[in-house]
């Protein structure tokens, strides 16, 4: 080879060591270049047909299920009638079958400065069959109403189940849009994992209680038919001295129950249940969580009852994220996580699904548990045994996409984007499941961003497989 060749061979040698050396300095994942509008979004006004009353005097509205008991073959009924209690019994049945159960329901009001609510009902069923379809009644003669609903199969190791993924909903123009673009998509989620701040009725003059009924009815189209399961954000808190109101959370756990006291949870804010071969844990971001409260005591035995054996997919779901890039919200999760992401890691959760940030965003699986006073440890690292955290905030509410995000883009963030959308978890078996985020102005098929999670405790650690579009 002659020797005019070898200062070309030289500057091609250091050309690639330069763009080596430009990857381990800019080694953030996928900013999406999607652009949408930047307008803030508008509610829906108080005449849309989403908010409309059911016909008849008294009748049921604002209908929604949540799972009833640890094991999933429970059913908690809720729905509100506006102007007397009226009938509390709820006539179930299941497909097929000739005659009914019949079942009572607690009936219970209560009041917020001027405004007093209509009578909540929440009725227990916990004696179903696994994986059957059941038909439910509620109300009396010309104006009683039918629902249904499937129940999981029974929780196993290779039991297939599809959750859908919402958070800070609202009830705007593009929260309508999230739920619709949930509803048609063909992954069809079999039950709702929600991520907290529901009707943002705390944005309204005076909390307008009003507006956790508009957004009942709302949500009532989906929320009838498949259980949700609620965390509570930080705009369900709803205190506000100023007016006397000064009970934490006091419209929503009148208004949402979940089944708390079936995993040993003294608080319906923090709970776990199985679903198929999922075991989910809600956490309380807005609660007590340092060491020796009930919360820190609960969860501490809540991850050694765990049997990946039977529901080998470990999940949590909390309203702050721990791990995000976005300017705002930035790092107000990291009191928990500091308490709490060594236990992530020791437990191997698979996902961790939050919202409260207003944008979407995917972490690589990282941990930073490395640190004490004497080593400085403080970093994000790559670790295989922690899981991905998800971010899912952008349900459509009234206080807009958050699009400030931290430059350059940290190593630890694999995908992230300012759009409006909903997730979906397919679990397929016991190692694999996918995970796909669709944003609302895409057709109903489309993903902007999926992942193959390979579970922690079955499969052995391998790079995860990613596809952005």
């Amino acid at each position: 080879m002659s020797s005019r060749s070898d200062p070309t061979i030289m500057r091609v040698c250091f050309i690639i060591f330069l763009l080596g050396v430009l990857v381990e300095l800019c080694d953030g994942g996928i900013t999406s270049g999607y652009v949408r509008g930047s307008d803030l979004p508008d509610d829906m006004p108080l005449d849309s047909d989403v908010f409309k009353v059911p016909p008849g005097p008294n009748t049921p509205q604002q209908v929604h299920i949540t799972q009833g008991n640890h094991e999933g073959n429970g059913v908690i009924i809720s729905w509100v009638t506006p102007s007397t209690p009226g009938s509390n019994t709820v006539r179930y049945w299941y497909e097929n079958e000739k005659s009914k159960k019949h079942k009572e329901a607690t009936i219970n009001v209560y009041r917020f400065f001027n405004y007093t609510s209509g009578y909540i009902h929440h009725c227990l069923i916990d004696d179903l069959e696994f994986d059957m379809k059941y038909y439910y009644e509620i109300g009396s003669g010309k104006w009683e109403r039918r629902f249904w609903f499937v129940t999981p199969p029974k929780p196993g190791p290779d039991v297939p189940y599809t959750f859908g993924l919402i958070g800070d909903l609202g009830q705007t123009y593009d929260s309508n849009r999230t739920l619709s673009h949930y509803e048609m998509n063909p992954g069809k989620g079999e039950a709702v994992l929600f991520l907290g701040d529901l009707s943002y009725a705390d944005r309204y003059p005076l909390h307008d209680n009003n507006r956790w009924d508009t957004w009942g009815r709302f949500v009532e189209r989906s929320a009838a038919y498949q259980p949700w399961i609620w965390t509570a954000g930080n705009h369900e808190i709803d205190y506000v001295p100023d007016i006397g109101e000064t009970e934490p959370f006091k419209p929503y756990m009148n208004r949402y129950h979940t089944p708390y006291k079936a995993s040993g949870s003294i608080s319906p804010l923090w709970y776990s249940i199985k679903r198929a071969s999922a075991y989910i844990i809600v956490m309380s971001c807005y609660s007590s969580y340092g060491i020796y409260t009930p919360q820190y005591k609960w969860l501490e035995k809540e991850f050694q009852r765990v049997n990946r054996t039977e529901t080998p997919w470990l999940i949590v779901l909390v309203h702050c994220p721990f791990y995000h890039s976005y300017v705002h919200h930035y790092m107000e999760g990291e009191t928990m996580r500091v308490m709490y992401e060594q236990w992530f890691v020791k437990y191997k959760v698979d996902v961790v699904f939050a919202g409260h940030v207003h944008a979407y965003e995917r972490s690589e699986r990282v941990s930073n548990i490395a640190y004490n006073i004497v080593n400085g440890l403080c970093e994000p690292i790559s670790d295989e045994s922690a899981p991905v955290y998800i971010t899912i905030g952008d349900g459509g509410n009234s206080e807009g996409l958050l699009t400030d995000m931290m430059q350059p883009q940290p190593s630890y963030s694999a995908f992230r984007e300012p759009s409006f959308g909903h997730g979906l978890l397919d679990i397929k078996n016991r190692t694999h499941a996918f995970f796909s985020w669709n944003r609302n102005q895409d057709g109903y098929p489309v993903e902007a961003d999926s992942v193959w999670l390979l579970n922690r405790f079955w499969q052995a650690p391998k790079k995860t497989l990613v596809v952005a579009l």
